[in-house]
């Protein structure tokens, strides 16, 4: 299995780490040698509940007797589908009510800078610098980090870039612009939380100039920093919110939602304004409304500050010089490059699934499910302060 691994599929980096996973559940990966790891990543923050979460389970074999895909997206009506738009409508703001389905948060993104264009009629899009919102040719267009995109240039036109969280660059948003993209929390870059404010300010100026704001939720939707969406924290209201990862509860989705004003842009002049096939498939859609009422029903989402606060506790070290993030989505910034690798491929060795941040590389990534225990938060972490010990002492 290894050697086809390596030799039939594709890969995206020249090492990884090729666990051999036999099966997954609640917060543990088992692979094909039986042995048991703490996973502490959660297939990068998409399973939010956690492995093979039982409603989510019992919501896909559900839908599985019914019916699979049946048609093109948006013209059948399909009840876990509608019942999905119609929930989202109720938890986000007004008037953030219509939601288009994808396969995916980077189409969500593309989907979201055509509607921007298509809604204010202008071109410009800016984006913050060392931004991750996708690698297709739109979202890559929109990443703030040349070293992951020269080699596929050209790019479409008219991006432009501000740096996160500083107030003064907001006046490079102007009436030529038609969206502004923002992570909530920049995640490649470090997890890196906005500056009081800076994001009410943000929307602000969007309105002051007749620019869109969209915020990519991808990561830090559905509970991961304690509320269901992180926008949630800071007093505003995007025009667009763009989803995906953890909101399909182990499978993949993607969406993005605005007001139904602004979403019927796609409708027409021309039709088909933003078409997939396989966007909001009916088994996919039934998982995602079980996770999203998992997480309105228990306790979750308030229970993941408690458990940043227990992480914050535990991880103190020498080398750990930084814990950025909130809830759930936290990075452990250590002290050089070197012993963030050294630490992300030792745990895997141990029993511990850690990962890496695109963009920093002295960051450890700590984005567990949010069904994490306590006890499984303490194991982790004793793991990570044994290893720390060990690269000290070298």
């Amino acid at each position: 299995m290894l050697e086809d691994f390596f030799k039939h599929q594709a890969q995206t980096t020249p090492h990884p780490l090729a666990l051999q996973v036999q099966r997954a559940e609640g917060s543990y990966i088992y692979d094909t040698a039986g042995n048991a790891h703490l996973d502490f990543v959660a297939g990068v923050s998409a399973c939010s509940l956690g492995h093979r979460h039982p409603r989510v389970v019992s919501a896909v074999k559900k839908q599985l007797d019914s019916y699979l895909h049946v048609m093109v997206y948006g013209e059948y009506v399909q009840e876990p589908v509608v019942t999905l738009a119609k929930k989202l409508a109720e938890v986000l703001p007004d008037p953030l009510d219509t939601t288009y389905f994808t396969n995916s948060g980077t189409e969500a993104i593309e989907g979201a800078i055509k509607l921007a264009r298509r809604v204010t009629g202008r071109s410009e899009l800016i984006a913050a610098k060392k931004a991750y919102h996708g690698s297709t040719m739109g979202a890559l267009s929109l990443m703030g980090f040349e070293e992951r995109k020269s080699a596929f240039r050209p790019l479409i036109p008219d991006c432009r870039f501000i740096n996160f969280n500083h107030f003064d660059e907001l006046e490079k948003i102007t009436v030529e612009t038609a969206g502004v993209v923002v992570e909530t929390i920049q995640g490649g870059a470090g997890f890196i939380v906005p500056e009081k404010g800076y994001l009410k300010a943000l929307s602000a100026r969007c309105k002051e100039v007749g620019a869109l704001l969209i915020l990519d939720e991808i990561q830090p939707g559905f509970g991961r920093t304690g509320k269901l969406f992180g926008f949630m924290h800071y007093d505003l209201i995007p025009d667009i919110v763009v989803m995906g990862k953890g909101m399909g509860g182990g499978l993949p989705v993607g969406a993005f939602t605005a007001s139904a004003a602004q979403m019927k842009q796609l409708q027409d002049n021309p039709k088909l304004g933003h078409i997939t096939t396989f966007g909001g498939n009916p088994v996919i859609a039934a998982a995602a409304l079980a996770t999203l009422e998992e997480l309105q029903e228990s306790t979750l989402m308030a229970d993941t500050l408690k458990k940043e606060a227990l992480f914050r506790s535990l991880l103190k070290h020498p080398l750990i010089k930084e814990v950025r993030g909130k809830g759930l989505m936290l990075a452990l910034i250590m002290e050089s490059a070197e012993i963030a690798n050294t630490l992300v491929l030792e745990a895997q060795k141990a029993g511990l699934i850690l990962f890496w941040l695109l963009f920093e590389p002295k960051a450890v990534r700590i984005t567990p499910p949010l069904t994490v225990s306590e006890s499984e938060i303490r194991k982790g972490c004793q793991v990570i302060l044994d290893l720390l010990e060990k690269i000290d002492k070298k």
